[in-house]
């Protein structure tokens, strides 16, 4: 046989190869329903920057800075990003008036803080998380400035402030001057800021608090604002407690405005074992049939001006470690995008502020943080838990099956929250019959019987299926793997024959 001959065998497998790769190479455009946030406080998270530190004072963290900064936070992307995140969240990077180490008493909104480091850092930190195809982004504060502002000793300035200051059970906020976002000069003037803070550092989006403080019409414009920057660009929102109706701040271009009606059923659920989760799909239920793009919606346990989701368990006297892994599998696997609070792979508790943001604590059991980490590479590989849509199964007292589907892939979940080994029998007809679910976090595989799925799930523990074709022999790809190897032997043949006419002495 001929080098040309072998060369043509092996041409239709090197095409099979080509194209293979070339189809793996391809990504498809992540959305922001893609994401997993991990959202913290720069100043509590790790100081990278000692040099940075002046009025740092760590016998006093309830009232002085901690030393974290834009530096600290480059030392741990490999960290988060080994835990599955795919965008970090910052507290409020503008320079802030003494102590002000939350970020709350903006003094200047064209500066980054001192004490986290400089813009040239943040732009650092923007690129080395993209190195890393993570995405930053951090809270642009619209509602209010520092006590000691110079717009607030600026006579020209007066009608940019409401009358009365800020009113909130935060320390942090109340009484602050509260700018008054009806007042054209005022949003001109954030707008520039948003759009400069985009060129200057190529930071991927905004978190806006006190949405609802603002007309929407400001909102629509800051929105378009920024996209004309980077089409891409996200946006997420907050809104005080008790806003009914969020749509407006979704259509206006806030897409991942905070599910603020999912964190109590979220908590209520999960930290105690025997209770219902029906609330849960109660809330999906409305959001799917209210919203233009659920999926976008962020959910959350707690944040910077809640207490911790660890303290709920503690003071029903739960172990939070089991607590904590089966509430993170909802959030994980439902459909909204997880928004994991700094200091929650520790299992953190925390009272009301400043309790509940600590100085970061990065030697800790890793048990959690495996775990994190495990669910979130589900999560990133499974389209059908960040985009698709969600059907509940079955639920009683703690034991949750619910099904998710997008574009034709189907996965189950089942979560038992209960004190016993939990059995459920699905009826094919709400999953499709003759295959078979294939357990992707504890290896469990259910194939349909009689008509019937059969899930069995051990007390308080976990899994998320993917729905596929019963095992069978795999015809083609059997076939490829001999002859690979009939086109090797033969060239081995050949090659041995070659030279046995050129040595017909051996």
């Amino acid at each position: 046989m001929s080098k040309k001959s072998l060369v043509f065998l092996l041409i239709p497998f090197l095409l099979f190869s080509a194209a293979f790769s070339a189809s793996a190479d391809k990504k498809e455009e992540r959305l922001w329903e893609d994401e997993i946030v991990y959202s913290l406080m720069v100043d509590r998270f790790n100081n990278g920057d000692n040099s940075n530190d002046e009025g740092v004072d760590l016998s006093d963290p309830a009232n002085k800075f901690q030393g974290g900064d834009f530096r600290g936070i480059i030392q741990k992307l490999d960290y988060l990003k080994d835990m599955g995140f795919t965008t970090i969240m910052l507290s409020p990077v503008f320079k802030n008036e003494e102590n002000g180490f939350h970020g709350e008493w903006v003094n200047d909104f064209y500066e980054t803080d001192p004490h986290f480091g400089t813009v040239d850092e943040l732009r650092e930190l923007v690129n080395e998380a993209h190195n890393k195809d993570m995405k930053i982004m951090f809270e642009f504060v619209t509602t209010h400035v520092g006590q000691n502002h110079p717009w607030t000793k600026d006579p020209s300035k007066k009608d940019w402030f409401k009358t009365e200051a800020m009113d909130s059970d935060n320390k942090w906020l109340n009484g602050l001057p509260q700018l008054d976002l009806n007042n054209r000069e005022v949003q001109r003037y954030l707008i520039d800021a948003a759009k400069w803070w985009i060129g200057e550092t190529g930071v991927d989006g905004f978190s806006l608090s006190g949405i609802d403080q603002a007309p929407i019409e400001f909102w629509e414009d800051f929105s378009a604002a920024v996209k004309e920057q980077n089409d891409h660009f996200y946006l997420t929102g907050t809104a005080s407690e008790g806003t009914e109706d969020l749509k407006k701040y979704q259509e206006a271009g806030i897409a991942g405005v905070v599910d603020s009606a999912l964190t109590k059923p979220l908590r209520d659920s999960y930290s105690i074992i025997d209770v219902s989760s029906k609330s849960l799909m109660d809330v999906w239920e409305k959001n799917s049939a209210v919203y233009p793009d659920p999926q976008s919606l962020g959910a959350l346990f707690d944040d910077r001006n809640s207490t911790r989701y660890t303290k709920d368990m503690v003071d029903k006297k739960q172990y939070p470690g089991a607590r904590w892994k089966l509430a993170l599998f909802y959030l994980y696997t439902q459909p909204e995008v997880p928004v994991v609070f700094y200091g929650t792979e520790i299992a953190v508790n925390g009272d009301l502020p400043p309790d509940n943001v600590p100085v970061m604590n990065f030697r800790a059991d890793e048990e959690l943080m495996e775990f994190i980490g495990r669910v979130g590479i589900i999560r990133q590989e499974q389209k059908a838990l960040s985009r698709g849509d969600m059907e509940l199964l079955y639920e009683k007292d703690g034991m949750l099956v619910f099904k998710r589907e997008y574009e034709g892939e189907t996965v189950v979940v089942a979560i038992n929250n209960t004190t016993k080994d939990q059995t459920v029998v699905i009826p094919s007809e709400k999953i499709e019959n003759d295959k078979e679910l294939r357990g992707l976090f504890a290896s469990d595989l259910v194939k349909s019987e009689n008509g019937n799925y059969k899930i069995v799930v051990d007390r308080e523990m976990m899994e998320v299926y993917k729905l596929a074709d019963k095992a069978g022999y795999n015809v083609p790809f059997i076939f490829s793997i001999f002859a690979v190897f009939i086109v090797f032997g033969l060239f081995m043949y050949f090659a041995w024959k070659r030279g046995k006419k050129r040595n017909p002495y051996e």
